[in-house]
């Protein structure tokens, strides 16, 4: 009856277990929630102000499929200068989110057969675009002695003159590990080489810690800007997730076919979230710095506190506001711990078996939650494995 392209399609793993802790909160539990990836802050308020005002001067109607020409000037410019690259107003693609400067890129680059390889454990997003396009998913996984970037040796036998499209995630959603640039020129060399795409999910590329100003971006590496798509958006670093903001920067004959796909599918972006947005990359940065402050101040409190639990081991991400504790030494599997922590002691997180089979013997916990919840979730824990 359906078309096959969708049968593989399921449910994101974060809202059926934010489902399952909202069910315990009406029976009256309380429930501690580290389930869901979206900032705790309210969206900037010079931010809010300037959708309000653009909605107020009747900024509500349709804008050129690929976004407002002031508003793709001011992405160029910022894009450019935060990256050390050269990007042309016309290489830029608004979108309502993120996620279609994923979805679409892929449906202008990937044939059925084709192949793509993508991180996992990752965004849940991938894969599903990458079946929906008819390719043929490939995962490389990203392991913990190497900090949660890509295992290179795996990658190295995966590539092959089949290959399409690579995705990487830096920082990562779910390990919150960055790619090193030595791993990014690997990966660019592996590129060329069989004359394949790169699709880089950098939404979290400003949250970064430990003095550290932006992740290193492989656009950036010599010859890549032909053959990259950089996927960024406002909803993690300017806390804006309800205004469905994002934006895709390729070269300019894969965003004229882009900006097609957008024409044929959601039209165009809100145009009073175009005004904020711009806003938000012209306006004061003052507060991004101050958030990105109280993450890494949170991420400091959550991994000494995994660590300091029985059968927990945590490494220190570097940036994203996750993070993804080993807990193979409890002898649970991801999901049987997550289940029975949310049942026995009201903390609400994911299994790593969320993000791809690689992810088995893990969890992400997302800590863009008050340092108190941090703090209180911990306690649970600690009463629950003794």
């Amino acid at each position: 009856m359906y078309a096959d392209r969708t049968n593989h399609l399921k449910e994101e793993g974060a809202y059926a277990v934010l489902a399952k802790a909202q069910a315990l909160e009406a029976s009256g539990r309380e429930i501690i929630h580290f389930e869901i990836g979206q900032p705790d802050f309210e969206t900037f308020s010079n931010i809010s102000l300037a959708g309000m005002r653009a909605i107020a001067n009747g900024r509500t109607r349709y804008t050129p499929p690929a976004g407002t020409p002031a508003f793709r000037q001011a992405i160029a410019m910022d894009a450019s200068a935060r990256r050390g690259i050269e990007i042309a107003p016309n290489q830029v693609v608004v979108s309502p989110g993120g996620k279609p400067n994923i979805f679409f890129p892929t449906l202008a680059l990937v044939n059925p057969g084709d192949e793509v390889i993508y991180p996992n454990p990752g965004f849940p997003t991938y894969e599903a675009m990458i079946g929906v396009a008819g390719g043929v998913p490939v995962p490389v996984p990203l392991v913990e002695e190497n900090d949660f970037s890509f295992d290179l040796d795996v990658f190295d036998k995966l590539i092959n003159e089949k290959t399409k499209l690579i995705i990487i995630n830096s920082p990562s959603n779910p390990t919150g590990g960055i790619i090193p640039k030595a791993d990014l020129e690997h990966i660019a060399a592996a590129a060329k080489k069989y004359d394949a795409w790169v699709l880089s999910d950098e939404i979290y590329a400003r949250i970064v810690y430990d003095g550290m100003e932006d992740a290193p971006s492989i656009y950036a590496l010599s010859g890549m800007d032909e053959r990259t798509i950089i996927m960024d958006g406002f909803s993690k670093t300017y806390a804006m997730t309800g205004w469905r903001l994002g934006y895709g920067i390729m070269p300019k004959e894969l965003a004229e076919r882009v900006g097609l796909l957008l024409t044929h599918s959601v039209g165009s972006t809100a145009e009073f979230a175009q005004y904020a947005g711009l806003e938000a990359i012209t306006g004061d940065q003052e507060q991004v710095t101050k958030v990105v402050a109280e993450y890494e101040r949170r991420r400091n409190v959550i991994v000494d506190g995994l660590n300091s639990l029985n059968g927990i081991s945590c490494q220190k991400p570097q940036g994203a506001f996750y993070v993804f504790p080993n807990i193979k030494a409890t002898g649970k599997t991801s999901d049987e711990f997550a289940n029975w922590v949310l049942e026995e002691a009201g903390v609400a997180l994911l299994p790593g078996t969320s993000f791809g089979k690689y992810g088995e013997g893990y969890l992400r916990l997302s800590y863009a939650n008050s340092i108190e919840n941090i703090e209180k979730a911990i306690e649970k824990l600690r009463v629950l494995l003794g």
